[in-house]
């Protein structure tokens, strides 16, 4: 008889608007389900139930705390402000729920140090909720990247993510308070560019960064757009741009010396049920400089279920390996989520010593 697969029971602490996305991840998942959420006002969570669809068995709290203290509760998924991380993650790993944490996850390494701590020591799973990674596009993508015929030795990355942000937004939006998400778009959008970047480079971190200038903040001293280049010993190089002002782009291009891969949706896909990518081998000049040859080809990936629910999907089956076999927490991820944490700390700290090259130090 097959083994039963355990259903994971979630509980989310707060109501911001990516959770309404990742509630319904947790719906189509097959082996999850939402059990409870936290707001600090009860009618607030209870609305909050009613208008996502949880089932007729979610609870709604008027606390946080009310979530972690819950037996019925496997796991939590926390997308509060920034600042509100180290706590509230901390917390649920001394509860022994597992912790979906929103990026960016922290405001600095020493912070996500002590939530990574906290998790260890409890023996609960870790996982940054960065969308992309499980999208199978991505595993499609690494075959290409570590292709050495194909593509050959990386060369450099480039990466860009930005949205032009509405005038409340900028105003208004936690992402723009020093006191909620002081990292600003650096932490908001840059975190999916350098995680690209680190992606394309095998995860192996660059030695240096240079926040390049023109850094733009906004009145309150929160980036609002900014650029930086990585370097790696080896001469590998990478740039990236993330800004609330500029038009939509979600651009990534990895330059080997035999290929290159392109793609321009790397974050959300233009379609929940597939996605592509491009790829060039071998690329040179038509006679008279008329055309490429070969031309480059597309790549269509499909996928049953959308990358926030594979998200989901994955971090549920490490969760229940857990419960069921006793297993050891999955190290990759929170092992990603450092690293990543440490390139954005770099750059945080080259534009806050005037655009300085700064060293990477794990």
């Amino acid at each position: 008889m097959a083994e039963a697969t355990p259903v994971i029971r979630f509980g989310i602490l707060g109501c911001a608007d990516i959770a309404r996305k990742v509630s319904r991840a947790i719906i189509l998942s097959p082996n999850s389900t939402l059990s409870a959420i936290g707001s600090r006002s009860e009618a607030k969570a209870a609305k909050f139930v009613e208008d996502n669809g949880f089932p007729d068995t979610a609870k709604a709290y008027g606390s946080y705390e009310a979530v972690l203290e819950d037996p019925d509760v496997d796991a939590v998924y926390i997308p509060l402000p920034t600042s509100l991380h180290r706590k509230w993650a901390v917390l649920a790993a001394q509860k022994k729920k597992h912790v979906l944490l929103e990026k960016p996850v922290a405001l600095s390494v020493s912070e996500l140090d002590e939530i990574l701590e906290a998790c260890e020591s409890n023996g609960v799973q870790f996982m940054d909720a960065t969308m992309w990674m499980h999208h199978p596009r991505t595993a499609k993508m690494e075959e290409f990247l570590l292709d050495s015929a194909r593509f050959g030795e990386l060369k450099s990355v480039s990466s860009s993510f930005t949205f032009r942000a509405k005038k409340e937004f900028l105003e208004d939006n936690i992402r723009v308070k020093p006191d909620l998400d002081a990292l600003g778009a650096l932490g908001d959008v840059g975190w999916y560019c350098i995680r690209s970047i680190l992606w394309a480079a095998d995860f192996n971190l660059p030695n240096s960064v240079h926040a390049l200038s023109g850094t733009v903040f906004n009145q309150a001293g929160v980036i609002v757009a900014c650029s930086a280049s990585l370097h790696w010993e080896t001469g590998k190089t990478a740039t990236f741009h993330c800004s609330f002002l500029g038009n939509m782009t979600m651009d990534v291009t990895a330059v080997g010396t035999n290929g290159v891969l392109r793609l321009h949706d790397f974050v959300i896909p233009f379609e929940d049920n597939k996605a592509s990518f491009i790829t060039s081998v071998d690329a040179g000049f038509k006679h008279l400089l008329t055309g490429w040859e070969p031309i480059p080809n597309e790549h269509i990936v499909a996928t049953e279920l959308p990358q926030d629910a594979l998200m989901v999907k994955e971090f549920s089956r490490l969760v229940g390996n857990i419960k069921l076999k006793g297993a050891e927490p999955e190290k990759k991820w929170p092992t990603l989520s450092r690293k990543t944490q440490l390139v954005m700390d770099a750059v945080k700290s080259s534009i806050d010593k005037g655009h300085a090259i700064v060293e990477v130090v794990e």
